[in-house]
């Protein structure tokens, strides 16, 4: 799934194309993703103008001039696709609709941009704009945390008294927003913390070397694009390249990268997931 980097580079993709531009024509192909489409969806988008646009957490937010907000989720093979008008490096000629191709947004000045999803795992819903902090999606979400509002006082807070690995707090959307599998294994690593911790145990000193890891590591995959896992691409179709960055993630067996170390990294599984890490340096 799509996490925190690469929504935001799939955002800052699609701003040439539909940032400030005004929604001839919203064709919905379809009457749900993962959940059925609000009602009159394509009406109420169609003539619309994209006044903002923002993320949070894994969600990107397309505020309209008609005082709602377009949420939409990439679950976990949606892509937007940009094509037809010469906006900026997307100079494409607008193809036939792809069979998964769920939604179409048909730009006033002659860009086209697709919502594709072959799994149909991905979201889209309208809310009303001065209410959006009090939707389903929304509400329940930590602080970003590239924002003022995660900090060390947070954290400490946030992990005092949990009896769940520090692995799976930091899933924990209600205490930080966006961080997904991917991300979390890489922090861990870096700062040294296994993630088979109790979330309680991690101390002061743990958390003043995680809440700027946190940071850096999502900067840097920010600005490598993401990281292209199966389906994820840019908006202009080309790959992420974080991946290639990677220190544990989905290196199961290989060398510990830290100097110094023989151990290889071990994948364990953590509720469901696979935890990636060096149980020699991660204590």
């Amino acid at each position: 799934m799509p996490e925190l980097p690469e929504v935001e580079t799939v955002l800052r993709g699609l701003m040439p194309s539909m940032d400030g531009k005004i929604i001839e024509r919203a064709d919905v192909r379809r009457p749900d993703l993962r959940w059925p489409f609000p009602e009159r969806m394509g009406e109420r988008l169609s003539g619309a103008r994209i006044t903002g646009m923002r993320r949070r957490s894994k969600y990107m937010l397309l505020d309209l001039d008609r005082g709602e907000t377009l949420i939409i989720h990439l679950g976990m093979s949606g892509r937007m696709i940009v094509s037809g008008a010469p906006v900026g490096e997307f100079h494409h000629v607008a193809p036939t609709p792809l069979k998964h191709d769920h939604v179409i947004f048909h730009m006033a000045d002659g860009a086209r941009i697709a919502f594709n999803d072959a799994r149909r795992f991905g979201a889209m819903d309208l809310a009303p704009t001065d209410a959006l902090d009090d939707h389903k999606f929304i509400k329940v979400l930590g602080p970003e945390p590239l924002g003022n509002d995660f900090s060390e006082t947070h954290l400490v807070k946030s992990l005092a008294g949990r009896r769940t690995p520090i692995k799976s707090a930091l899933l924990d959307q209600g205490i930080v927003a966006g961080l997904g599998n991917i991300y979390v294994c890489e922090v861990l690593f870096r700062t040294g913390i296994s993630p088979v911790r109790l979330a309680q145990d991690i101390t002061e000193r743990d958390v003043a070397k995680l809440v700027p890891m946190i940071r850096d590591v999502l900067n840097e995959a920010i600005e490598a694009g993401g990281s292209s896992l199966k389906d994820f691409r840019q908006a202009d179709g080309d790959l992420g390249y974080f991946q290639h960055a990677f220190r544990v993630y989905g290196r199961e067996g290989e060398p510990c990268v830290t100097e110094g170390c023989d151990a290889r990294i071990e994948r364990i599984v953590q509720s469901g997931r696979s935890t990636f890490c060096c149980l020699q340096c991660q204590r």
